[in-house]
């Protein structure tokens, strides 16, 4: 799913989101890295991207505002949080939730299970 693909990449923390991008353009994708919510929505709106990987709190806020526009387009993403998703809106249930510390693999496996969900 990463190789040849442009994930957007929502993370506040400098250290994960600077790795998330490494594994991904090592993995053969293009990883569009933002840290702020509202870059995060400009992108998600207007840029050819493939899909998305989540943090759900970013500086104090939450990403549902995102998410809520990556479902609008039908594009697959996930949540990557050290949250885990007892506390998603009921509208995100299906949405795959991964814990944080994860690796690439655990990444590839909830992004091939955001593309198969069901609406």
């Amino acid at each position: 799913m990463i190789a040849g693909s442009t994930i957007l990449v929502l993370e506040d923390e400098a250290i994960v989101g600077l790795e998330l991008e490494d594994e991904i353009v090592g993995a053969g994708g293009i990883a569009l890295l933002v840290d702020r919510i509202d870059h995060a929505l400009d992108l998600a709106v207007g840029s050819a991207i493939d899909g998305a990987i989540l943090d759900v709190n970013v500086h104090g806020r939450e990403s549902y505002p995102v998410a809520d526009v990556l479902l609008r387009r039908g594009l697959p993403f996930i949540f990557a949080t050290g949250y885990g998703d007892k506390l998603h809106p009921e509208r995100f249930t299906t949405v795959p939730t991964v814990s944080k510390p994860y690796s690439l693999a655990d990444i590839q496996r909830a992004l091939i299970k955001a593309i198969e969900r069901p609406e």
